[in-house]
């Protein structure tokens, strides 16, 4: 499978800020090798400090050049979890249509991110969540978990749900979602003991981006990360 799902703990976890830092990464270093990224379905717009201001896909389509129908193929306007904005607008979730458009561009593309619409326990349809429609589409995931109070917990609580639906968790990728000292982020997400607690690996650390749209500082960060694990296509470590 060419694709990776990113998905996180809650909402405004940082799937978007990992999304785009491994994004830049490539962009940057992988001139030979395509990337699509996709984003099934997009309620409402949010920006990456959480403020409704925008859209991840309008994101997206500015940082990578991508086209906006191409990266979310269904939208909605309410901030709501899909089935209930889809019934506001007196629509519904076509699965069918996501499927599609995740075949087409897995063949287009190399390698795919796939951001999930919240995590993994989040609602597509009345009778499905991200978990399902990981397993339908064979999607190995990363679960990305916010640097605050409780993040443990949830944490554990994420990789249960992912076993119990058969979800395959390659890792975690902790981010801080505002600026953290080192104490804070050893007391509230102490990696050696998430790691005891679940048994998967954790694959680094994303900090506090003072602009999280800026391509060199969201490269730097991947390039902290286990990319051998993230982007496996190619070892993109040896790549500039």
């Amino acid at each position: 499978m060419n694709a990776l799902l990113i998905t996180g703990t809650d909402t405004d976890a940082g799937k978007t800020v990992l999304t785009t830092a491994l994004a830049a990464y490539w962009k940057t270093y992988c001139v030979t090798q395509t990337l699509g990224i996709l984003k099934p379905i997009q309620t409402g717009g949010s920006s990456l400090d959480g403020a409704q201001t925008g859209s991840d896909r309008a994101l997206y389509s500015r940082l990578f050049n991508l086209a906006e129908d191409e990266v979310t193929p269904l939208h909605f306007a309410a901030p709501l979890a899909p089935p209930l904005a889809a019934t506001r607008e007196g629509r519904r979730v076509e699965l069918d249509k996501l499927w599609q458009a995740f075949e087409a561009m897995r063949q287009q593309y190399d390698w795919m991110l796939v951001e999930a619409l919240g995590g993994l326990g989040s609602p597509i349809t009345y009778e499905t969540t991200v978990a399902d429609l990981a397993w339908d589409w064979h999607l190995p995931a990363v679960l990305v978990v916010p640097v605050k109070l409780g993040a443990i917990g949830q944490t554990v609580a994420n990789v249960a749900l992912a076993r119990q639906t058969r979800v395959h968790l390659k890792g975690i990728v902790l981010n801080c979602v505002q600026p953290c000292t080192e104490q804070e982020i050893a007391d509230w997400a102490p990696a050696d003991l998430i790691r005891s607690l679940t048994n998967i690996p954790i694959l680094g650390l994303i900090p506090h981006l003072s602009d999280p749209s800026d391509l060199n500082e969201l490269a730097q960060a991947a390039a902290n990360l286990d990319l051998e694990c993230l982007l496996p296509l190619v070892n993109l470590r040896l790549v500039g």
